[in-house]
């Protein structure tokens, strides 16, 4: 069996935030408790943003795709909502070549990942 290799991705809006329940060493311990649940699986990379969800062209994520595409890993984020508050964004991420997993949805399929990132954008549309 081929171990599962992950990329992660860790996003806060703000410095504030990143102190908060949504901050970034909330988000690292969920994404270790979830690859560790795993019999075989590691994290090979991390990488981290202090930036707005609202943005498409954040550069971490950027080169976090990018490498998963090279080592032909999987992204993963603690919640989607880190990842993006925008349908389009997931939309073209769940067309492009680069599987992702959020830890709040694991088993999510295309069809549940876009009512959550509806969702998403909604929550980002009242903030």
């Amino acid at each position: 069996m081929d171990m599962e290799r992950y990329i992660s991705y860790y996003r806060v809006s703000t410095q504030k935030q990143g102190q908060s329940g949504l901050g970034l060493e909330s988000q690292k311990d969920i994404v270790s408790k979830y690859v560790e649940s795993k019999k075989e699986a590691s994290i090979i990379s991390e990488y981290t943003e202090i930036e707005s969800g609202k943005k498409n062209g954040r550069k971490e994520l950027q080169k976090a795709l990018m490498e998963c595409k090279a080592q032909n890993a999987t992204l993963i984020v603690a919640k989607l909502d880190r990842l993006s508050r925008s349908v389009s964004f997931i939309s073209n991420l769940t067309d492009s070549n680069v599987d992702f997993v959020c830890c709040d949805f694991p088993s999510a399929n295309k069809f549940t990942i876009h009512l959550f990132a509806s969702v998403a954008q909604y929550e980002r549309e009242l903030i």
